[in-house]
């Protein structure tokens, strides 16, 4: 078996036009597929990154809450990459998302930082 990369990432989020907003219109990524699954009460929606890879958006009536602090096991973060690391704090910033300072990771040099989604779901912008 030979795997060729992340096909997609689901995300569950408590408030379905709150989170297409901040994914569509702050993150500004596109929608492929946006279906309402009235067996489920359910919305998903498939949005596309610019490397082909995918995030599934899902609505579910009464999910849990995702314990994140301190850190749950489990999916730890969702990394998005990006060219210039201080442009996307600062556009970010600008829509009123709060964002760590950036860091600069040991091993590899790179500069990274964190924010959360309107679940308050970890992402991180590192910069490639």
């Amino acid at each position: 078996m030979e795997l060729l990369g992340i096909h997609h990432a689901a995300i569950i989020c408590s408030n379905y036009a709150h989170s297409k907003h901040f994914y569509t219109e702050i993150l500004k990524l596109p929608v492929i597929h946006e279906q309402y699954r009235s067996a489920r009460d359910s919305y998903k929606l498939d949005l596309a990154l610019p490397d082909g890879s995918q995030i599934e958006l899902f609505s579910f009536p009464d999910a849990p809450q995702r314990p994140s602090y301190p850190e749950a096991q489990g999916l730890r973060h969702l990394a998005f990459k990006v060219a210039d690391i201080a442009k996307a704090k600062a556009y970010l910033e600008q829509h009123g998302i709060v964002v760590e300072e950036i860091r600069q990771d040991e091993i590899t040099g790179k500069q990274f930082t964190f924010f959360a989604d309107p679940d308050d779901l970890p992402l991180e912008l590192y910069q490639v």
